[in-house]
């Protein structure tokens, strides 16, 4: 299983919220860059970034962070956050991340996602399905909508789709363990590489969504807040 800090950005800083709630905004550096240099300087070969700006300006904002990150370390990076043009897309990649993810987009705009699936591979397109009670909600976690987070990602692996990062907004940032059963049907359900994203709060909760099947999971505020230390992570990478 991939183990995938995350670095979330507002402002250019590295920040976590709650319950993807802008208002609960904690910042933990002002240099991002930095963050990220010392989970390379652990073992860890992958990172998920997350435009917050980007999610709420519905367009990409932090790219110049992403080119920082992408240039002076060697991780693989995941983007995401306000990818919702094609312009925003070849932005990401030339700025250096080696996959993007898309959620809103897959949403409201189906066609331009099956789009960028089809020029770019499947390998670099991720497909974003973050839910509230099961169902998908979209910029940045702004709008809700009334499809299944099960049978949305079943019908993109129908379409192509090879990986998918699935938060559980209720669970993320609380620090109190992944949807574990979520994650089972999924597993059960489709054929996708789950990435698990939202509520690792201990070295065990990684144990575990290994044991499930996961292919990757995402850690966010249990590093931040000394939960889990990156010389733990190091046994994992």
């Amino acid at each position: 299983m991939r183990i995938i800090p995350a670095i979330d950005i507002i402002d250019g800083k590295c920040v976590r919220l709650s319950k993807g709630d802008y208002r609960t905004k904690k910042i933990y550096s002002e240099y991002p860059l930095e963050i990220a240099k010392s989970f390379e300087d652990h073992g860890i070969e992958y990172l998920h970034v997350v435009d917050l700006d980007g999610a709420k300006s519905k367009h990409i904002v932090n790219y110049k962070i992403l080119e920082s990150i992408a240039t002076k370390t060697n991780l693989n990076v995941d983007f995401g956050g306000g990818l919702k043009s094609d312009k925003d897309v070849e932005i990401a990649f030339e700025c250096g991340a080696n996959q993007i993810t898309g959620g809103s987009i897959a949403v409201k705009q189906p066609a331009i996602f099956i789009a960028w699936l089809k020029h770019y591979g499947a390998d670099k397109i991720i497909l974003g399905a973050d839910a509230h009670h099961r169902k998908i909600a979209t910029d940045g976690w702004l709008e809700g909508s009334e499809l299944d987070v099960v049978e949305f990602i079943h019908d993109y692996v129908q379409k192509g789709v090879r990986y998918t990062i699935s938060t559980d907004i209720a669970k993320d940032g609380m620090l109190q363990g992944p949807s574990n059963e979520l994650y089972k049907e999924i597993l059960k359900k489709t054929t996708v590489n789950l990435i698990a994203s939202g509520g690792v709060a201990t070295f065990d909760d990684l144990l575990e969504l290994k044991e499930l099947g996961c292919e990757g999971a995402i850690i966010g505020k249990a590093i931040y807040e000394g939960h889990i230390t990156l010389k733990q992570l190091e046994t994992l990478c």
